[in-house]
């Protein structure tokens, strides 16, 4: 029989863990909860792909631990900032030119595509968003990149990445593998969380145009963000509002339809729209990559 108490983010926590982070609770009275959970992760050796130590998943699942009565941490420091409401809040742009941009892709002149992550051009994505998505903003946990799309120093498009959902039961279908198989390589799958054209714009084929531009270069720019590159691109397509036109004609495959309970749900009846899950692999080899060891 398994002695696997907790499983969290990819970690089996088995009563010998518990020991350890009872005895380092003990050790270090004084320490608060983040020291706590950074030396957690260096005696572990708890490290995200590119070397970074894991200590905000870490103290999450520290908390888990003391919520459920497994180990007692010390009171927090400070009082705790609603994260929901915290990483939605934008800056407001002074000015944003809604001037309208119409005729064909070619009389736009070249493109820039910027990956504005952690760089400029970043609050102009996030406002955009924030304003015009039906989804909204949302600042993304882990591993993600922003592309922002202009043309003559004008915004056209954002496009957002994180790392793959968890559960997709199309995807284990088109990996031939559980989910259980390749859940270590999550970072390998880049999930297309927002896609926006400016309401502004009306521009045929820029959409699809843009989704081909960024496949082309998504992997080394992750490459050179996180120190691994990407294998599989994915995204849904919410059938109530959208075709899925772009994908199609950037030659991204259908996988099929979501049942309407999203991906974190564990009620057994539709909660959400119906969506359509949408792929583009960016290796002929991307089963194996997802399916390698760790």
């Amino acid at each position: 029989m398994s002695d696997v108490l907790l499983r969290y983010r990819g970690r089996e926590i088995r009563e010998v863990d518990l020991v350890f982070l009872r005895e380092l609770i003990a050790q270090n009275p004084t320490s608060s909860r983040y020291v706590l959970s950074v030396k957690a992760c260096e005696l572990w050796n708890w490290v995200q792909p590119n070397g970074q130590l894991r200590h905000q998943v870490c103290r999450s699942l520290m908390l888990a631990l003391h919520r459920a009565g497994h180990i007692q941490l010390p009171a927090p420091r400070r009082s705790l900032i609603n994260n929901a409401i915290q990483h939605r809040r934008v800056a407001p742009l002074e000015f944003c030119d809604t001037t309208p941009i119409e005729g064909s892709l070619g009389s736009l002149g070249p493109l820039e595509i910027r990956q504005v992550r952690r760089a400029k051009g970043e609050d102009v994505f996030n406002h955009l968003v924030h304003q015009h998505h039906y989804l909204g903003f949302s600042r993304p946990v882990g591993e993600h990149l922003k592309y922002l799309v202009l043309a003559a120093d004008r915004p056209l498009a954002c496009m957002a990445w994180n790392s793959g959902p968890l559960k997709l039961k199309l995807r284990d279908e088109l990996v031939g593998a559980p989910r259980q198989a390749y859940a270590h390589n999550l970072h390998l799958i880049g999930y297309n969380s927002r896609y926006l054209i400016a309401p502004w714009v009306k521009v045929p084929h820029l959409a699809s145009h843009v989704l081909g531009r960024i496949a082309g270069r998504i992997s080394a720019d992750w490459q050179e963000l996180y120190h691994h590159p990407i294998h599989l691109l994915e995204s849904f397509v919410d059938i109530e509002r959208f075709k899925g036109t772009c994908y199609r004609a950037a030659n991204w495959q259908c996988l099929g339809r979501s049942v309407g309970r999203g991906t974190k749900s564990t009620v057994h009846y539709q909660a959400t729209s119906i969506k359509e899950l949408w792929v583009y692999p960016l290796s002929r080899n991307f089963r194996q990559q997802l399916l390698a060891p760790s």
